[in-house]
């Protein structure tokens, strides 16, 4: 059963558990129905798809996903996502129904890749974006959505296809006077309503009650007959088993979008599943919360719906009502089912407006400001990071926007190994051991000998980098005789780094200096042996320890440790 950690669950499960799960299901689809439509809507797409993949996604994962309470389902950060790509190969005015078996595509798609990805124990991919550049990229979806969102609120429609075409419209709307009255009061007062109660009374369910009591205001002052739009009656039934008919053509360009949807879906999930499972002590298996996933995507995709990711407030959500399983998600999925069975027409007087006030809501809960501020104030490198993945994303667009953060994670890994940090070390009056100069200025220097640390593996990327440190070293005032490199940070020796030491301790050699490490791991000093380094480096020049090599310089040369120079230089 270990690919079907939900079957375990529910092989072993304790009828104590049912009140809780039936409960919190019943609780959970309260948010579930109105927010998967307004997800479908946003990722322009039929509002009854949202309801088709919360039903099948909800199934798939209780059965082959590892998290108990875990709860998956159509999602703000993914909507923008799909409709950037599935929209542009349906056209102006396209057909609907092929916007949804390109969207059934895609998720088909996404969940094959996140299945093998999980299979094959790349679960680490989830990690491909840092959380300065994840909070960056969340920061420019928000605004994106926001912009989108705000026509629909003010009760008219736009055409764009960039973030830029979306604010011109809307600015254009406003000053047109298109603005339908009725229906900016419908969304804009359930949109206070939802972000005043979830702030001011978080276990109640404000999209519910704004769900509700926009309902009953369409009814009762007859908006529909004002120009406010509504949803209409939903086709009644359960979604039939569909495979998408759509091309090859059409395959090679989904499948950008669905690797971008996989990174982001994975890396929301992951933290999100890491988030709630350090409460209860659990662990998080990366692997088969991709196998989970890519099963909630496959599932959704044959049933006409569309990727899907985990949602960490509709989960939130259920952990309050008290879920303990699986079971959870399944409740829900039945309660849908049984609302599209028995009364499609429940939600036929819900306001477009309404929609767009929830979508509006889950942007703003998108957007982390104050994790932001806190970049600017503790590390502004990582600052930056973050808002040229918040302009990729405002100024390139949603696809582009996530390959814009991917780079900048791993061209910020790749820039620290570059060029890592760096510090000549010395002894502090009163602290033990050797000390980074910079922290600890007057710590005294050992005459004739430089103590040189360099934090970062040998590879051919950074293999200059340090040859010109240490060659700038040699020019110190006084001439060093030994350059102990205090090797312990160093965790590889690829052969570009292999050579350059060669060629640098030829070159020291020359001018009389002696390149010298201690503390080299055991498995970095083995491949030193194995480039055959030692013809050149002295063998007897490593050492377990500074101290041995401090004390092997000072028996040699019979120096002394004194004061820095003034100056400050090495």
């Amino acid at each position: 059963m270990s690919f079907v950690p939900g079957l375990a669950v529910l092989s072993s499960y304790q009828t104590r558990w049912l009140r809780s799960d039936v409960v919190a299901g019943l609780v959970l689809t309260a948010l579930l129905v109105p927010q998967g439509m307004a997800y479908a809507e946003l990722a322009g797409l039929p509002a009854i798809t949202g309801l088709y993949t919360s039903i099948l996604c909800l199934v798939a994962y209780a059965i082959f996903g590892p998290s108990r309470i875990l709860v998956l389902g159509p999602d703000s950060s993914l909507g923008p996502m799909i409709a950037v790509t599935v929209l542009p190969l349906i056209g102006a005015n396209g057909d609907p129904a092929r916007a949804v078996a390109l969207a059934s595509g895609l998720a088909l798609l996404t969940g094959t890749i996140t299945v093998l990805a999980g299979v094959a124990g790349l679960g680490f991919i989830a990690d491909l974006i840092s959380k300065p550049t994840m909070i960056g990229y969340m920061n420019g979806l928000a605004v994106t959505i926001l912009v989108g969102q705000l026509p629909k609120l003010f009760g008219f429609s736009v055409e764009g296809d960039s973030f830029l075409d979306e604010a011109t419209g809307f600015l254009q709307g406003l000053v047109e006077g298109a603005t339908v009255p009725p229906a900016l009061m419908v969304g804009a007062i359930g949109l206070g309503l939802i972000l005043t109660l979830q702030r001011a009374v978080p276990k109640i369910p404000a999209v519910l009650v704004v769900v509700v009591l926009s309902i009953a205001a369409a009814s009762l002052f007859r908006l529909g007959e004002h120009g406010v739009d509504l949803v209409g009656t939903l086709p009644q039934g359960f979604p039939p088993f569909t495979i998408p008919d759509i091309g090859l053509s059409d395959v090679a360009l989904l499948l950008a979008g669905a690797v971008g949807i996989t990174v982001v879906s994975l890396a929301d999930t992951i933290s999100t599943a890491s988030s709630f499972a350090a409460r209860t002590g659990q662990t998080v298996n990366g692997n088969r919360e991709m196998t989970g996933i890519g099963a909630a995507n496959i599932a959704a995709g044959l049933f006409q719906g569309f990727p899907v990711s985990t949602s960490g407030s509709r989960t939130a959500v259920a952990e309050q009502a008290g879920a303990r399983t699986q079971v959870t998600g399944l409740v829900g999925a039945a309660a849908i089912t049984l609302i599209l069975l028995l009364v499609p027409g429940m939600l036929r007087n819900l306001p477009q407006p309404t929609l767009a006030a929830v979508v509006i809501a889950a942007s703003v809960s998108l957007a982390d400001l104050a994790g932001t501020v806190r970049l600017y104030r503790v590390r502004r490198t990582e600052f930056t990071l973050s808002v040229a993945a918040f302009v990729g994303v405002v100024a390139l667009g949603v696809l582009p926007g996530i390959a814009v953060a991917v780079a900048l994670s791993i061209g910020n890994v790749f820039r620290r190994a570059w060029w890592p940090y760096q510090t000549i070390l010395g002894r502090a009056s009163g602290v033990p051991g050797y000390h980074d100069a910079r922290s600890y200025p007057y710590a005294e220097r050992l005459e004739g000998c430089l103590i040189f640390r360099f934090d970062a593996p040998l590879f051919f990327a950074n293999a200059r980098t340090f040859r010109e440190q240490v060659r700038a070293l040699t020019r110190s005032d006084p001439r060093p005789r030994w350059i102990i490199i205090a090797a312990e940070p160093i965790t590889d020796v690829d052969t570009t780094a292999a050579d350059m030491l060669h060629d640098l301790d030829v070159a020291l050699n020359e001018d009389g200096i002696s390149l010298v490490f201690a503390e080299m791991k055991d498995p970095v000093r083995r491949k030193v042996d194995r480039y055959e380094l030692t013809r050149t480096i002295d063998p007897s020049h490593f050492f377990p320890t500074l101290d041995a090599a401090v004390v092997a310089f000072r028996k040699e040369t019979g120096s002394g440790w004194g004061a820095p120079p003034p100056d400050g230089d090495a």
